[in-house]
């Protein structure tokens, strides 16, 4: 007692507050244990009232840019000229050209103009009432690539979506556009809405409906309620899109990860929205809050994918969209999410070693994530999937997989 009175108050309060902190967790431990200790029984079956259920709590993957000034450099920085100019061509060889664009354009316009004359005349079209149309996808982000001219365009009803009202607007839409034109148009019903084509140019039609509508559809006439639902999120990701990316080296890395995505196997789990989500935050995300340049946003995307990001375990990226902010990543697969991680470990490897054209395609081997590949005197590996399904016993009990002698936790 004599040394805390010398001690100053403010001091001497917080080390009471620890001390009190320190004896409450003691308590809550010791009476966990000693409820395990008498009702083991009860709570390997899940009952029992000191049933112990593990809290979840997300690990933030390591971020290099984040946490800089705590690894400081010992060697001269990099110079990255190359790798800058080779990202700078390859986001060229994938952007669409001028024709392309204005091509897709030309029949977004044409499609909006007669969706346009169903709004602004309802009378003339019974099958549905239309309230409004909105492009959305990587047309309206100016994300596209070449030799990919699809247009991606939301159309909400007022009314409920059956899928007879909904080949009818397809028809309607094709008759007005086919009045008004001479080229060749043609009609692809599907499960989410019609493709409305030209020989150059592709425009999907999305259908959703007021939200009011969404408690009211019926699987067997309408079309299901997670089409409309994610249609309608399609909205809320270019409103977010234009507000917050659009910066161009955001533009950019996103075309460079979509072509990552088509030809590396262990990223095909990525969905657009993770891809934007990832590179804005990629680009944006560090503590000068100014955008980074795209050389060290590449890299920094793949070393978050290889650091885990989208992992189970993982904070991942919140969802800036969706009530609640969760993770955006949390539908992935399991399989998905350990592929795609050993894919962007492998991939961060063999870009630190000078690997860059082969990534990107520009030069060498095609496929370097599955096979070994040297770089001078280092020879790198594929990354090892961890992952196991778990299995059932014959007593309806769940075997968690292990995993390095160590038990998995199933998120």
């Amino acid at each position: 007692m004599l040394i805390l009175s010398l001690i100053k108050p403010e001091i001497h309060s917080a080390y009471q507050f620890r001390v009190s902190q320190l004896l409450k967790r003691w308590q809550h431990t010791t009476m966990s244990m000693r409820g395990r200790g008498r009702m083991g029984m009860r709570n390997s079956h899940g009952g029992g009232r000191f049933n112990d259920r593990r809290q979840f709590q997300p690990h933030v993957p390591f971020d290099m840019v984040h946490c800089e000034s705590a690894f400081p450099r010992v060697t001269e920085e990099v110079d990255d000229k190359a790798l800058s100019e080779a990202l700078v061509k390859r986001n060229q060889d994938l952007s669409p050209s001028a024709t392309e664009q204005t091509a897709v354009t030309a029949l977004v316009n044409k499609l909006q103009t007669a969706i346009d004359a169903l709004i602004v005349a309802p009378n003339t079209f019974e099958s549905a009432v239309v309230e409004e149309a909105r492009a959305v996808g990587s047309y309206k982000k100016g994300t596209m690539i070449t030799g990919h001219n699809v247009a991606d365009v939301v159309i909400i009803l007022r009314t409920l979506p059956t899928r007879e009202a909904v080949i009818a607007l397809g028809q309607r839409v094709l008759s007005d556009i086919r009045a008004a034109t001479a080229e060749t148009i043609s009609l692809v019903p599907n499960d989410k809405g019609f493709n409305i084509s030209n020989s150059e140019a592709t425009v999907k039609c999305l259908i959703s409906t007021i939200p009011p509508n969404l408690p009211k559809l019926e699987p067997d006439l309408h079309l299901p309620t997670k089409v409309m639902t994610d249609h309608l999120a399609a909205i809320r990701h270019v409103r977010w899109f234009d507000e917050n990316a659009g910066h161009v080296s955001i533009k950019v890395l996103i075309r460079l990860l979509k072509d990552l995505k088509v030809r590396y196997t262990g990223m095909q789990c990525l969905s657009p929205w993770l891809i934007d989500l990832l590179a804005h935050h990629a680009i944006m995300s560090n503590p000068s809050r100014t955008p980074l340049s795209i050389n060290l946003a590449f890299r920094r995307a793949l070393a978050l994918l290889a650091s885990g990001i989208f992992l189970p375990g993982s904070i991942g990226i919140l969802d800036p969209c969706e009530i609640g902010n969760g993770r955006a990543h949390v539908q992935m697969p399991l399989e998905q999410m350990d592929l795609l991680c050993c894919t962007g470990q492998t991939l961060t490897r063999i870009l630190a070693h000078g690997g860059y054209k082969q990534i990107l395609q520009l030069e060498g081997v095609t496929d370097v994530v599955n096979t070994v590949t040297q770089w001078g005197s280092v020879i790198v590996a594929p990354s090892q999937l961890v992952y196991e399904k778990a299995t059932t016993t014959a007593n309806g009990e769940s075997n968690l997989e292990k995993v390095e002698g160590q038990q998995a936790i199933v998120y």
